[in-house]
């Protein structure tokens, strides 16, 4: 039986091991998906012993992303980002990190009809999901703006990012009046019914991925769709980093029904 798991502390809110489990058992596979929690100080050591132990794959989640990256041989995009949320364990050599959030923005984006490459994308926030999302989007050709409370932090960001610029918040609505898509990356509108955007800035021609999943109806969803913008769930990048992570590891394609089914009856 292969065993996966998360690294994280805490995880007891995970919604990862109901999602991955559900395609272990839609696809007939004996694995398992558990939890594990070390102390902040000990990701290295749960690294180490978790190959020593043959576990297959892990996600990696708060607060040892960045810290999970000095012990692995990260992929390209992973060093990059400077961030590692998924482990790979089935080569010979020393376990692979790979980021997965990237591609669970694109994958969300796309599932909705939203063209990336040649699109004006901004990023609201410039912490660990919007350096991952800022990457992926200019990856993927679109032309990216990074707006953050901290405008010093934007500007960092974009220097790392192929032909980024950095932006105060201040600056958002002038960016959004001539931009494709919005995603918001903080935190904002999860624990209050607020919106980092103001709401006169949002208009039709948008398509805008809100990462908080809880609620999945956030203020700027709400915002967005009543001027007609095409609106994105932060459920939705979830599930698509957890079945990116699920067909790394297994080479199978993923039951994204079923796992989508399975992750909104536990929201």
């Amino acid at each position: 039986m292969d065993v996966f798991g998360l690294l994280g502390n805490p995880v007891g809110h995970s919604l990862s091991p109901p999602m991955h489990e559900t395609a272990y058992d839609e696809l007939g596979l004996e694995a398992r998906y558990v939890t594990f929690e070390p102390e902040p100080d000990d990701i290295g050591a749960a690294i180490t012993g978790a190959d020593a132990l043959e576990i297959a794959g892990l996600n990696v989640t708060i607060p040892f992303k960045q810290a999970a990256l000095e012990h692995v041989e990260p992929d390209e995009l992973a060093a990059r980002i400077g961030a590692v949320n998924t482990i790979d364990f089935s080569g010979s050599g020393p376990p692979t990190g790979h980021n997965t959030d990237a591609v669970g923005a694109l994958r969300s984006l796309r599932n909705h009809g939203v063209t990336i490459e040649g699109a004006r994308a901004v990023v609201v926030g410039a912490g660990g999901a919007g350096r991952a999302i800022a990457f992926g989007l200019a990856d993927a050709g679109a032309t990216v703006t990074v707006a953050n409370r901290t405008e010093s932090k934007a500007r960092d960001l974009a220097a790392a990012v192929p032909d980024a610029t950095g932006r105060g918040l201040e600056d958002l609505e002038p960016l959004l009046a001539d931009a494709d898509v919005l995603v918001n990356a903080t935190s904002v509108g999860m624990e209050e019914d607020a919106s980092p955007v103001p709401a006169d800035a949002l208009h039709g021609d948008l398509a805008v991925l809100d990462a908080v999943y809880q609620p999945l109806e956030t203020r700027l969803l709400r915002d967005a769709a009543a001027v007609g913008a095409t609106t994105v769930d932060g459920a939705w990048m979830l599930l698509y980093q957890g079945v990116e992570a699920f067909e790394l590891w297994t080479g199978l394609d993923a039951p994204v029904e079923a796992m989508n089914e399975t992750l909104r009856a536990q929201l």
